[in-house]
């Protein structure tokens, strides 16, 4: 697990980058020992494995969850199981294939490159991840797919790799509706590394002025011992 230092490195590199950018950022802490390019070329699925595995390390397993009733709008709060992802199915090693009515698409899982470099447009991250596609036995091209077939080429990927595309249901206690979520690992994991850096660079303020202790020295203690003289210095 990274250690404070590395950490605030990642979130410091992150602030003016983009989401994908900082999913990448997020994937080289969970996987330090991986190449950039490699880096780039794990499929999204498997990144976010690695993503949820580096949540339940930083901040434990249970992730809060809230959410707002379609029906009532009653606030629905529970916590999701971050280790549960990785008892998801992994995809099958070969290609998705696709058939909607006279049309065929065959296409490979997108990775995070994929991601960077189609923009966010459903049909131009096909494009990238598109192996061959056909109407009628002939071959045709990608701009050629109705918006049917780019729909269901998406819903085909999604169900090959559930670990891309973590979604659930929530029952609401109040008036029985059903809500349905998606959870977004990467900017979930974001938003929690940007609360956390704000509040230990906050602690490392309040100590170097309390103690003269360099940012080095600060990161350097437990967070349990930080609290302990945040409580000495009047801070707790």
């Amino acid at each position: 697990m990274p250690g404070a230092a590395a950490l605030l490195a990642v979130w410091e590199s992150g602030l003016a980058a983009g989401p994908v950018r900082r999913a990448v950022l997020l994937h080289a802490a969970a996987r330090p020992g991986l190449a950039a390019d490699a880096l780039l070329a794990t499929a999204v699925g498997e990144r976010d494995a690695a993503l949820f595995g580096l949540r339940a390390a930083l901040f434990g397993a249970a992730m809060p969850v809230r959410l707002a009733c379609p029906g009532c709008g009653a606030e629905l709060e529970f916590a999701f199981d971050a280790t549960a992802v990785a008892a998801l199915a992994r995809p099958p090693g070969e290609p998705v294939a696709v058939t909607e009515g006279e049309w065929t698409v065959v296409l490979r899982l997108p990775t995070t490159g994929d991601l960077l470099d189609a923009g966010t447009t459903a049909r131009g991250l096909l494009a990238r991840c598109v192996v061959e596609a056909g109407r009628a036995g002939e071959p045709a091209a990608v701009d050629e797919l109705p918006d049917a077939v780019v729909a269901r080429a998406g819903e085909a990927v999604a169900e090959a790799d559930p670990r891309a595309d973590v979604r659930f249901d929530v029952g609401c206690p109040d008036c029985g509706a059903a809500t349905g979520a998606e959870l977004d690992i990467a900017s979930f994991l974001w938003a929690e590394l940007d609360a956390w850096a704000h509040a230990t660079l906050l602690e490392v303020h309040l100590l170097a002025t309390s103690y003269g202790w360099r940012e080095p020295d600060v990161l350097a203690l437990s967070p349990a011992r930080r609290r302990r003289y945040l409580e000495l210095c009047g801070h707790g």
